[in-house]
């Protein structure tokens, strides 16, 4: 188990954002954090640090360009995710990304997709693809949610969904959409499932605030689950030092 990073782009910026507030207008958007500072800076600053395995977001259009700037900034050490699609996947793999992250794409009316994520793995290669299963609580189940986490769909995160997908992907991503951004804690119950029944290493995103929060995870998920932490941090406007983690990171 160990802490990925992120880099989440809004607007061509970095931002921290509260994730159940993203829509296709401003109106309502919740912003902890905006940075001074490129995604090619905090892609430089994890390269020093060693980290290893994580993911640049692009949270809407007009991102493309600072997620390539991030990218290139070091090569091998980020997946990137957002808009991607089997057309413009290379383009971001031949910029440096280690994985490119699916979503919305393999989805159609709500329904998976079997063509299409056929169409993305075709593209890319099973082992440089992530699938992202961020998902929102509802009536006693987490279901996948897309279109910048506002739409639900059929889709169950349990162990069939698990099993089935493990085989179409090199990991998984799931964000905690319903804590994501609020600095709360983590869905508890989420991260327990995942250690449960994830195949493949999946990563999950939401609600980190604490040190305690990576002992957390990392026993509810069996040491199986890693975990990103992104609005609590200090290099993104909270109060847990970046410094700490990586501490952390370095006694496991």
């Amino acid at each position: 188990m160990k802490f990925r990073p992120c880099i989440d782009l809004h607007q061509g910026k970095v931002k921290q954002i509260v994730g159940g507030t993203l829509t296709d207008t401003a109106e309502g958007l919740i912003e902890n954090f905006v940075a001074e500072h490129d995604a090619a800076h905090y892609a430089e600053l994890f390269k020093r640090d060693g980290l290893t395995g994580g993911h640049i977001i692009m949270l809407g259009p007009g991102n493309e360009a600072a997620a390539l700037q991030g990218l290139r900034a070091y090569p091998g050490g980020l997946q990137v995710g957002g808009g991607i699609r089997p057309e413009n996947a290379e383009q971001y793999l031949e910029a440096g990304a280690s994985h490119v992250i699916v979503t919305s794409y393999i989805f159609s009316d709500g329904e998976l997709d079997p063509k299409r994520l056929d169409a993305m793995v075709a593209a890319v290669g099973r082992e440089r693809l992530v699938i992202d299963l961020s998902c929102r609580f509802k009536d006693g189940n987490y279901y996948v949610v897309t279109d910048r986490w506002q739409r639900f769909t059929s889709c169950i995160v349990g162990r069939k969904t698990l099993e089935e997908l493990a085989g179409y992907c090199d990991e998984f991503l799931i964000h905690g959409v319903d804590v994501e951004g609020k600095r709360q804690g983590v869905q508890e119950d989420l991260v327990r499932l995942l250690g449960e029944w994830a195949p493949i290493p999946v990563t999950y995103a939401g609600g980190a605030r604490s040190l305690e929060d990576l002992e957390l995870v990392k026993r509810l998920g069996r040491g199986k689950v890693d975990l990103t932490i992104g609005s609590a941090l200090d290099i993104f406007g909270g109060s847990l030092p970046y410094r700490s983690v990586l501490a952390w990171q370095a006694s496991q």
